[in-house]
């Protein structure tokens, strides 16, 4: 075992440091900040230079002003402790991001909260277990329990290894989506051992991605990965001497915390209500239109909001951590889309918009119905053409289908606003990573650890296709898919997974590009929902999972991980997080009783799965129905595809201004892609979280930073992770205590929104339950 808690004899000269001075020092038990002071002062390499190289920056700023350029290699990484907390970590984050994902409100934990927890819990460990050497027998090998103080790559580790196998951003794993939409969805049988699999081996491709291509957007200086750099500012801040005399920050966290968990009894049982709280239909209680205009739930949300941090945080992630300019983007986005494109297309029906609701990722008939997908099915799942059409056209609210045109745009918006802010830049970047040049400070002091070999991901890489095609081979009746289309699903992802990375180590946005492979295995197996749902699956969300690897791998770049402690904690930690993610689910499935069946839910059911619902809608859309008939010479919404074009071009204006008032700084800062992505996650999302999370991000990342920017710098983004895991700890303990036993309270108040008719055709003669007949 590598890392420091595992060595042969104790004046060895091991990877991860000095195992007789740092065994010296952890003897004397002096303090970790002075011993790694005493260390930089001392330690040299090999070539007699000091290897702190003080003097020598990272090219970006951002970088130089908050990573350390100085390293010591004798702390202990990969210990008992990380292993113990590591795990523990690793379970309860992932079980918790798969628990609350199938809630109306999904939240997301995020790692920051396991980042702060694993703290208290690392200084308890090296405080009350013994410190004396375990001799494994049989061999050299002697082990230690208890190394010495808790030191912060221990620390990195243990943040690592617990956010091992989640989607970049946070959550649970991608591929889960695809057993709910087989399972839940379509009530189609897949045996657990092929779930389980899939979940697996996707991740497993996309770490296997991640570590071919770690030359090209880790080692390089300027492949920086921003989002890291507040894991990095955190990391330092707790472990650094904290001087102040007010509120020590884990005492904040603490209070916090346990305000959240006991606030957060509230909006998940006592009073729901505050989820949505839409006072514009109580004030006009028969009017569609105003239903429409007010609900936050169905409709505009105008001035409804949510008081639940679960409904502000769940879909955009914590607005207290993103910057500024990224929420202005977003904010403009959200207000053209919601409250300009979308009232003037509905009441000049265009698609005939009167004809669905104004706001719904539901399918449906011409006539406003829903539809019902079993109507089109045959027994093995695929399109009964027909039946489909005898049945009739599949239809979308005129939202749900400008959104995909928006999607279309976003992509072709961001391919264009690359080129043209950032074309010349990954171009010489390129050519820098092909030459060996472009390495800082960061990637010379990481030459003091050994690489890990390529074939050891290799191995991952083809032992994860080898195991993919045996799925597709073993199971075929149950995933639809033909094994050649794990090949093409991994040519697709290797293709696209070094420009998106470069796109997202540089500009921090992640392109969705679901649609390409939508698109693709739509056009090629029509009529197969399950076989769409899958290779999208090893297609782009492998990808996805390399995202996340790569992100993770620079940051333990910044923070001085030994690789091969790295590997071991992300392959380990992989391993544990898929098995725990497709456990929950497997249980939640099995348990819930119709689990995301909307229609046969009581009305106050937390259980709606929104996130797979657009997943389930987009198998229908792409995989039964195919892109042919909807996008495509057949379809009644070909007009969308020109959206491509539109976003082509709407960066070119703002990148001709930008060269024609160098000086105005503002004019590059417009980010289209950005712009253009601030209602993508509409749906599964409804616009009182968007709006809930624009109004609590400009009050902590404008006001409070702006003004009070000393306590936005010690208390903000733990304030963020105190409320994630209070209102997490509260969410399960619910659970566990009242719902899972069918305690329920009905009144007033835990009826959401209150806004019955926002869903309510007003087209003339569409009869919907519950709706007037206009």
């Amino acid at each position: 075992m590598e890392g420091g808690s595992v060595y042969k004899t104790r004046s060895e000269k091991g990877e991860c440091g000095e195992r007789e001075t740092m065994q010296r020092v952890m003897d004397k038990g002096v303090d970790e900040n002075v011993h790694s002071q005493k260390l930089r002062d001392v330690y040299h390499d090999d070539n007699g230079e000091h290897e702190s190289h003080f003097d020598d920056q990272s090219p970006i700023e951002q970088v130089a002003l908050t990573v350390p350029t100085s390293d010591d290699p004798t702390l202990p990484v990969l210990t008992f402790r990380v292993w113990v907390i590591g795990t523990l970590a690793c379970v309860m984050l992932m079980f918790l991001n798969t628990f609350f994902s199938y809630r109306t409100q999904p939240l997301t934990v995020s790692a920051i909260s396991a980042q702060i927890i694993a703290l208290p819990l690392g200084h308890f460990m090296a405080a009350v277990i013994p410190k004396q050497t375990l001799h494994l027998p049989l061999t050299g090998w002697q082990f230690s329990l208890n190394p010495g103080p808790f030191n912060m790559k221990e620390h990195v580790l243990i943040t690592i290894f617990a956010n091992a196998g989640v989607s970049f951003g946070g959550g649970d794993a991608y591929s889960v989506g695809a057993i709910n939409v087989i399972k839940a969805f379509y009530n189609k049988r897949i045996s657990f051992i092929a779930g389980l699999l899939i979940v697996i081996t996707t991740q497993m491709l996309g770490y296997g991605w991640a570590g071919m291509l770690r030359k090209y957007l880790v080692e390089p200086a300027h492949m920086w990965w921003p989002s890291n750099l507040v894991q990095v500012s955190l990391f330092r801040t707790l472990h650094e001497r904290d001087e102040h005399k007010g509120l020590k920050r884990i005492h904040f966290f603490l209070i916090f915390m346990i305000v959240s968990f006991a606030y957060y009894s509230l909006p998940a049982y006592l009073f729901t209500i505050l989820t949505f709280f839409s006072w514009i239909c109580w004030a006009f209680p028969n009017s569609v239109t105003a239903h429409q205009i007010g609900s936050g739930f169905h409709g505009l949300g105008v001035g409804a909001t949510t008081l639940d941090w679960a409904g502000i945080s769940s879909y955009l992630g914590s607005p207290l951590v993103t910057p500024w300019f990224s929420i202005v983007n977003i904010g403009i986005g959200f207000v053209l889309f919601l409250y300009i494109v979308i009232p003037a297309t509905y009441w000049e029906n265009v698609y005939s918009a009167r004809t669905f609701p104004i706001f719904s990722s539901q399918l449906f008939t011409s006539h406003g119905q829903k539809y019902n997908t079993s109507h089109i099915m045959t027994p093995q799942f695929e399109l009964d053409l027909g039946a489909y059409e005898k049945y009739g056209k599949l239809h979308l609210s005129t939202f749900f289908a400008l959104s995909t045109g928006f999607g279309f745009a976003r992509i072709a918006a961001t391919l264009t606003h690359v080129i043209l802010f950032n074309g010349k830049d990954i171009w010489f970047r390129s050519r820098s990573i092909m030459t060996g040049e472009g390495q800082d400070v960061h990637t010379r002091l990481m030459r003091k650890y050994p690489e890990v070999p390529q074939w050891w991901f290799l191995i991952l890489l083809f032992g994860s296709m080898v195991l993919s095609i045996v799925v597709c081979v073993i199971w075929e009746e149950e995933v639809q898919l033909p094994w050649w289309c794990v090949l093409l699903a991994c040519a697709l992802a290797w293709v696209l997974t070094l420009p998106i990375g470069v796109i997202t180590a540089t500009t921090n946005q992640q392109p969705g590009f679901n649609v390409v492979a939508e698109f693709m295995i739509g056009y090629l197996l029509p009529g197969r929902p399950i076989a769409n749902t899958l290779f999208k699956t090893y297609g782009k969300i492998s990808m996805s999972h390399a995202i996340s690897f790569l992100a993770d791998l620079k940051l333990g770049h910044y923070m001085k991980i030994p690789p091969r402690c790295m590997y071991t904690a992300q392959l380990f930690g992989t391993i544990i997080a898929g098995t725990v993610n497709m456990s929950a689910a497997w249980w939640m499935l099995q348990s819930i009783n119709n689990i995301c069946d909307v229609e046969k839910l009581p009305p106050s059911s937390p259980w709606t799965c929104p996130k797979d619902r657009v997943a389930f809608d987009a198998s229908v859309i792409w995989g039964l129905v195919g892109p042919k008939r909807l996008f495509g010479p057949l379809g009644d919404y070909k007009t969308l595809t020109w959206f491509f074009l539109l976003g082509a071009l709407l960066p070119i204006p703002v990148w001709m201004l930008s060269k024609l008032f160098p000086k105005a700084t503002w004019i590059g800062l417009i980010n289209m892609p950005v712009l253009l992505g601030g209602f993508a996650s509409m749906p599964p999302a409804t616009p009182v979280n968007i709006a809930s999370w624009l109004v609590v991000g400009i009050i902590f990342n404008y006001f409070v930073f702006r003004f009070h920017k000393g306590w936005w710098q010690r208390y903000n983004y733990v304030l963020s992770a105190s409320l994630d895991a209070g209102t997490a700890f509260m969410g399960v303990l619910l659970y566990f205590s009242l719902s899972l036993h069918n305690k329920k309270l009905n009144w007033w108040g835990t009826q959401l929104d209150h806004c019955p008719l926002a869903s309510c055709p007003t087209a003339q003669g569409i009869v919907v339950k519950g709706c007037p007949v206009f």
